[in-house]
């Protein structure tokens, strides 16, 4: 159980906040109100509220950078995408959420029949859900979309795609100081600091010594992290200039040793991938990349339904590679098999909340399965409507700025948006096997999908000059003929 100090950091973190908008600019305000709590707050420790969604390490930085943004510095945040498919996306993801639960009001009983058969014992019972679940379940979209609302606006112009890769690294190098510590010494810094362990400690022990989690959910969410930041640092190095340049590059060497001690084989494939790639390919090679993956990831479950994802030969390339590995793989296909029936009962609205999309023993309602991957998880409790806004809106994202990439030259484009779209697609990708969707990841979402819409709008985000500047009337400029034909 979390101990009084992780639920005091809960409580303090609106405080932490406050302070980082009131010193720091806006862009950093907002990335480190956000990164800083996903990196240090405690996990799993929440407050469970009546009628909203619980509040955790998630939900609180998320609010407190929307709150203050709006509030403190008196800024405008968008609520809408400016281009009509993504808008629509964004309204989908946002109530989609009502026909699940209209369609979900019936409870989930499991019953023992006795040797005489009208008599039933109840043995455990899932209730429906009511019209009151439904306020809490769109908070917790809206709450889920915060972070992309601030990023598209205020993360998405070069200067701002730079403080993102930026805080990545830093963020980075901090953090492998007390994940080389548990590499060498054993997962014990959250327990030693929130007084608990959050995961199954059996899980962080690989190839003869440990795998760092820190305070993360689990140390695949810090492996994906470090692989996000080892991305960003290559990315920066790829931009500067000289002395700069080497810095970086040797900070992006030493974040591979840190991914390497990570002993995540998914993370250290991706590393391997698309390192090289940043450091060397054109902007139209990364998105190009960037589209395939965003595809695979988008078209993972049409393909497993259709069985032409080839599972016993990816089985059996894990197998020639590690033998634990290909029995994590092969555990988490069957786990998906056994879900993928269950949402077929309800394939178009899914099953809702309250564990009711996962497969359960009949009579005594216990779990058979554990889901891993963030993509069945969403099909299940949301079905296909749900599935496509939230992955729509992710994919259109990268796919928006490929299209807008390849009508200009590579001069013109930011050196910092197609590393963002790598790290958004890899994670997608990521998304197919573990539950890796976290704020920063709808940071990196908005960042794109604001860039993509700042080349296809021009002035979109610019602030228009007052009519009146209190000495004389100002006229207002006429619009030039490319712009008149883009309104």
């Amino acid at each position: 159980m979390p101990n009084a100090l992780a639920y005091l950091m809960l409580l303090l973190w609106p405080l932490v906040s406050l302070v980082l908008f009131r010193r720091l600019p806006l862009e950093r305000a907002i990335l480190w109100c956000i990164l800083a709590g996903y990196l240090v707050l405690p996990p799993v420790a929440e407050f469970d509220l009546p009628l909203v969604p619980d509040m955790d390490k998630f939900t609180i930085p998320s609010i407190m950078a929307f709150v203050l943004c709006i509030g403190l510095m008196r800024k405008k945040v968008p609520l809408l995408p400016r281009h009509p498919l993504a808008r629509v996306l964004t309204l989908l993801f946002a109530f989609a959420v009502v026909p699940t639960v209209m369609t979900n009001g019936d409870p989930v009983i499991f019953e023992v029949l006795a040797d005489a058969d009208p008599i039933v014992f109840i043995v455990d019972m899932l209730p429906g859900l009511r019209w009151r679940d439904l306020g809490s379940v769109m908070i917790n979209q809206v709450i889920i979309l915060m972070p992309f609302l601030l990023a598209r606006r205020y993360l998405s112009s070069p200067e701002g795609q730079k403080e993102l890769l930026l805080a990545f690294c830093i963020a980075g190098l901090a953090y492998s100081v007390p994940s080389l510590f548990e590499i060498r010494f054993s997962p014990q810094i959250n327990t030693t600091i929130y007084g608990f362990f959050q995961h199954d400690f059996s899980q962080t022990m690989r190839q003869g010594g440990f795998r760092p989690i820190v305070f993360m959910p689990h140390s695949l969410w810090l492996a994906v992290f470090m692989f996000s930041a080892l991305l960003a640092t290559t990315a920066l190095a790829r931009a500067a200039k000289e002395k700069k340049r080497l810095n970086l590059a040797l900070a992006s060497a030493y974040l591979f040793v840190v991914l390497v001690l990570c002993k995540s084989f998914a993370s250290l494939a991706y590393g391997l991938s698309f390192v090289p790639l940043v450091a060397l390919a054109s902007p139209r090679w990364q998105i190009r990349v960037a589209i395939v993956l965003a595809t695979l990831a988008i078209t993972y479950p049409m393909l497993r339904n259709l069985g032409l994802i080839p599972t016993e030969a990816i089985l059996a390339q894990a197998e020639a590679i590690s033998a634990d590995r290909a029995q994590s793989l092969g555990y988490r296909f069957d786990n998906e098999a056994m879900m993928l029936e269950r949402a077929a009962e309800k394939p178009w609205f899914g099953w809702g909340g309250w564990g009711r999309n996962l497969v359960r023993e009949l009579e005594t309602g216990a779990i058979l399965s554990i889901p891993d991957g963030h993509w069945i998880l969403v099909f299940g409790t949301l079905g296909w409507l749900g599935y496509l806004a939230e992955m729509g809106l992710l994919s259109l994202s990268v796919v928006l700025l490929g299209i807008e990439i390849h009508r200009r030259a590579p001069r013109d484009i930011s050196p910092y948006a197609t590393p963002i779209a790598l790290i958004l697609a890899a994670t997608m990708v990521d998304m197919m096997l573990n539950d890796t969707l976290v704020p920063m990841t709808w940071l990196c979402a908005g960042s794109v999908l604001g860039y993509a819409e700042r080349l296809r709008y021009p002035g979109l985000f610019e602030t228009p000059r007052p009519l009146f500047d209190g000495k004389q009337i100002l006229m207002p400029q006429p619009l030039s003929l490319k712009s008149r034909r883009l309104i």
